[in-house]
């Protein structure tokens, strides 16, 4: 969903751009009055109407599938994919220890992060911490084994490296691991003060992963929950989570009421 930002010195004006620029079509999300030197400005957030209900369709992901109705049994898997530093690992735990994200299920943890420095440790000791079960893979041979092991878990949840522009041949170590798991939902983490052009290269980055869902991280980082929404019309993904702090569990949260409120709208229904 393409945002555009209009200035005027009073709202009638500022409306009139918006017009000029998306026709009839024009919807206004927010509004507010700022000052550019001395002087008193009008600032709106517009974008046409049919982008507006698509961004809402795109962005609320459908139900989690109940134990029962999983492909031939296994546990649900999720992974999560993105660039270092976007919080990955802290995000799992988060996920795992919150009652609002998996309810009841038991959660099991599988790493393929045997390349960072004290990643194991941080992994395991967030296993200690919400008493999920933990294991490590170390090639494609290993991960089925390990996905074996956590075959009582309800949803496992996978970590993966950090990667960046610059990762090479370390990728090809993990990522045919990750295809033999072919996990049910694949999840870009993404810092939500990233630059756009650098979240951009990260999505691009990614594609041989398939990312089903978009997970911003970090949203304490930002100043308004609406660049938020602006990234995640770019990334074009549904999302379930958004993570905005560092307390494990509480600063894990829905992600489709959260971006859509900052737009002053509602999540759209998904079938039950």
């Amino acid at each position: 969903m393409r945002l555009e930002t209009f200035r005027a010195r009073d709202l009638s004006s500022v409306a009139r751009s918006a017009e000029a620029h998306f026709g009839d079509d024009a919807v206004v999300l927010q509004t507010r009055a700022i000052r550019d030197g001395s002087e008193q400005l009008v600032e709106v957030v517009a974008a046409a109407a049919a982008d507006v209900d698509a961004f809402r369709v795109q962005l609320t992901p459908e139900h989690l599938p109940l134990p029962a109705t999983r492909r031939s049994g296994r546990p649900y898997v999720i992974a999560l994919v993105g660039p270092t530093g976007a919080g990955k690992t802290t995000t799992i735990a988060k996920m795992a220890a919150n009652v609002h994200a998996f309810g009841t299920w038991k959660v099991g943890f599988l790493t393929l992060d045997t390349f960072r420095v004290a990643a194991l440790e941080q992994i395991a000791t967030y296993a200690e911490l919400t008493g999920c079960p933990l294991e490590v893979a170390y090639d494609a041979r290993d991960a089925v084994r390990a996905l074996e092991q956590l075959g009582d878990c309800d949803v496992v949840l996978i970590d993966t490296p950090g990667r960046s522009p610059k990762s090479g041949a370390r990728d090809e170590e993990w990522w045919p691991m990750l295809r033999t798991l072919q996990p049910d939902e694949t999840h870009l983490v993404i810092p939500a003060g990233i630059r756009h052009d650098v979240a951009a290269i990260a999505l691009q980055g990614h594609e041989a992963m398939r990312p089903t869902h978009l997970l911003l991280s970090r949203l304490d980082d930002v100043p308004s929950d609406i660049g938020a929404a602006d990234l995640a019309g770019l990334i074009a993904l549904p999302s379930r989570w958004l993570t905005d702090g560092l307390d494990v569990p509480a600063d894990l949260k829905p992600a489709p009421q959260r971006i859509l409120a900052s737009l002053g709208l509602v999540a759209a229904q998904v079938p039950a």
